[in-house]
């Protein structure tokens, strides 16, 4: 169903692809939008290793949710590292992307799990009532969407191959 990765070299472990996943602040969800045409747009995220998923949340309408309820298969992706080496004419790069199911969350404790999983991520210094009381007064309209991984792969460029290379040598 999914393609072997063609530079097999360059794929990262499960464990360096997760890693991306967890510590990474933005990606980009890709859907099927109208009329055939592919439609990414960058969002925050968290990464769900125990759920093998990945929670966003977003307006109760728009484009997204329409790509969404017409056809649930996404893929995320996640750019971990970016380095531009001009001297080089590359980039020093790391990146993770994960295929799957999407559904918008209907069940009320699930949505709300979701949101303190997101709200510890971008807020981790609050407390937990700052972080209750901020997800308490916009929860109503809230809308949180999970991405059920059923694929995922990561990469990194050459150059960063063989310098993990050399050091194992």
């Amino acid at each position: 169903m999914f393609r072997d990765m063609r530079r097999k070299k360059q794929e990262l472990t499960q464990e360096e692809t997760k890693e991306i996943l967890l510590k990474g602040t933005s990606g980009v969800l890709a859907v099927l939008g109208g009329d055939g045409y592919p439609y990414a747009v960058p969002l925050s995220f968290v990464y769900d290793a125990a759920d093998a998923a990945v929670y966003f949340h977003c307006a109760r309408s728009g484009h997204k949710l329409d790509a969404i309820r017409q056809n649930e298969k996404a893929s995320f992706c996640v750019i971990g590292q970016d380095v531009i080496v001009p001297e080089e004419y590359t980039t020093y790069y790391t990146s993770a992307i994960v295929f799957g199911q999407i559904h918008i969350l209907e069940d009320e404790a699930e949505k709300r799990r979701a949101i303190e999983k997101l709200a510890v991520k971008y807020a981790p210094k609050d407390s937990e009532a700052g972080r209750q009381a901020a997800i308490n007064k916009d929860f109503a309209p809230l809308c949180m969407l999970k991405l059920s991984i059923g694929h995922m792969s990561g990469k990194q460029s050459i150059e960063l191959t063989r310098r993990k290379e050399s050091r194992q040598a």
